[in-house]
């Protein structure tokens, strides 16, 4: 396992149907190892409030980790 479970990871790309962006940041909530694939997890995603949007089910190759060269921004989620 690559990531911690609660750790916040970065969405490298845009996800429509759930109305997330590349850039959104998530929080691990549970982890999906598959020994003959790529292993994934189940992420929280939350608004600037602190309240649940959605939660998400994504390969370990869609995620990235935060890094310190990063600032968190707001965005509208109805312009995904």
């Amino acid at each position: 396992m690559k990531y911690q479970l609660f750790e916040e990871v970065v969405l490298r790309k845009d996800f429509h149907e759930k109305r997330l962006k590349k850039g959104d940041v998530a929080t691990i909530v549970d982890y999906h190892p598959v020994p003959s694939g790529e292993s994934g997890y189940s992420l929280e995603v939350f608004n600037a409030l602190g309240e649940t949007v959605t939660i998400i089910v994504l390969p370990e190759s869609a995620i990235e980790p935060l890094t310190g060269d990063e600032i968190f921004t707001v965005r509208s989620l109805a312009v995904a």
